[in-house]
């Protein structure tokens, strides 16, 4: 696997194009799981792990790797309450979340195959509001379910939608005097990333409303101007993940932009694509800001910004190449 990844920096091309390549493997059993390769920095054979007292059961140890000391989280424990058995033969994939760095530990690695968005669909209704799966697809006829990592941290980590007082405090004041519509859509296909959202704008006085991926938001975009409304009287803003089934961030942001009456809308994309993430795929898209996941009071801020009408100051230039 060490060559695998080398050309990770020429897959940024299918951005855009409603395409991702997922890396499959497995856990402890037969089940095939996928992970958007966006997401992965390497994979390596488990290195020596150093236990930390205390910590989470989910965190076989840390591992140290070119003078970074990482997390590693039994990926199948943190799912199922089943171990890896095998430590020393298994795999780690180094991943970047939500702006910080950890290891996936994996019974093994099987591929990247290249698919469109469209092929990757929401989980069945019967696997339940705990189900750890965000998404589910088809490779060489065998069921691929694609993991809510958002619910794992979740899990291991804790939440933390605090938004500090000195946000809220003027919060009022600024929304009263906007004739902005205080509404915002949502669009995520992870529950638990919905609601961290949710929660924010409901902290700081704004209601909203919820799609679970890009098809989703576009159509709830399409039938508020159904009847010839201004969209801009509808909503203040969009604010939309990256990766979703059946229709991507990047691909809503461009539907929307392709549509007269839609086109004005300010698009924020809300990703935990942090470490990948480039200005020109912004621009080329066309969304008006990018801000990685999560951080409660940045995210109040933001919003606050845009629907007071200040939305000048959360342009593109705030942006950062990683």
């Amino acid at each position: 696997m060490a060559g695998v990844l080398d050309s990770v920096d020429m897959r940024t091309q299918l951005a855009g194009h409603n395409r991702l390549e997922l890396l499959l493997f497995r856990l402890a059993g037969k089940q095939l799981y996928g992970i958007n390769v966006f997401k992965v920095q390497e994979v390596i054979r488990c290195p020596e792990l150093t236990n930390m007292p205390q910590s989470n059961p989910m965190v076989v140890g840390v591992a140290h790797l070119r003078s970074k000391t990482i997390p590693v989280i039994d990926l199948s424990m943190a799912i199922s309450n089943r171990a890896v058995e095998n430590i020393k033969d298994s795999f780690v994939i180094v991943t970047e979340y939500n702006r910080f760095t950890q290891g996936f530990l994996v019974n093994s690695v099987d591929r990247i195959t290249n698919m469109n968005w469209k092929e990757i669909l929401p989980p069945p209704k019967g696997s339940g509001a705990s189900s750890f799966l965000t998404a589910v697809t088809h490779v060489d006829e065998e069921l691929v379910e694609i993991i809510d990592v958002e619910r794992v941290f979740a899990n291991i980590m804790g939440l933390n939608e605090e938004v500090d007082a000195d946000v809220l405090e003027n919060a009022d004041e600024d929304l009263a005097s906007s004739d902005k519509p205080k509404h915002v859509l949502v669009v995520d296909d992870s529950s638990v990333a919905r609601n961290q959202v949710k929660r924010v704008l409901e902290k700081v006085g704004i209601k909203c409303t919820l799609a679970n991926d890009g098809q989703h938001g576009l159509e709830v975009l399409q039938e508020m101007v159904a009847d010839g409304k201004d969209i801009n009287d509808e909503i203040a803003m969009v604010i939309s993940d990256v990766e979703m089934p059946r229709m991507d961030g990047y691909t809503l942001t461009t539907e929307i932009r392709k549509d007269p009456r839609l086109a004005s809308l300010f698009v924020m994309l809300h990703t935990s694509l942090s470490g990948v993430f480039n200005t020109s795929m912004v621009e080329k898209v066309g969304a008006d800001h990018f801000m990685p996941k999560f951080k409660p009071n940045e995210l109040a801020n933001a919003i606050l910004n845009v629907v007071s009408g200040r939305d000048i100051e959360y342009g593109l230039e705030n942006i950062s190449d990683d």
